[in-house]
């Protein structure tokens, strides 16, 4: 596996939406940061993170964490947690599970599960998938 050049770290890449502040900015990154290790194998200036909070410190609040990696689909995890900090908590850890998701299917040559059962439905599109183009309209 090759360097990436300017890797993406939560620091670099990380965007506050509604319901925080610029001031909040700092603190959320350091929740953040252990997402550095798993970011790292992205390019920064093709990396995007943003989370933003709805009904903050309220009953029934959600907290929302995006992720836009170019060449990939876009990654939404979500929390409704009451407590803020178990919250963001929770997006991160979901973010950086769907992240190690998403490479095991892409890299399923790594994999060692994967290549021993051979290729199952859930695990890998088929020969088909790969030739045809993809006809839907997901964003």
């Amino acid at each position: 596996m090759s360097a990436v050049a300017n890797p993406a770290t939560v620091a670099e890449c990380l965007r506050v939406g509604a319901g925080f502040s610029q001031g909040d900015r700092n603190w959320i990154a350091e929740q953040f940061a252990t997402l550095d290790a798993r970011l790292a194998s992205f390019h920064a200036d093709a990396t995007e993170l943003e989370v933003s909070v709805k009904d903050r410190e309220a009953r029934g609040q959600k907290v929302t964490l995006e992720c836009w990696i170019a060449g990939r689909q876009k990654i939404v995890t979500t929390s409704a947690e009451e407590d803020l900090h178990a919250a963001l908590n929770d997006v991160r850890d979901d973010l950086r599970r769907r992240l190690n998701d998403a490479k095991t299917r892409q890299e399923p040559r790594h994999n060692k599960h994967l290549r021993e059962e051979g290729h199952s439905v859930t695990a890998a599109p088929s020969d088909d998938d790969a030739e045809a183009p993809a006809q839907t309209g997901v964003a």
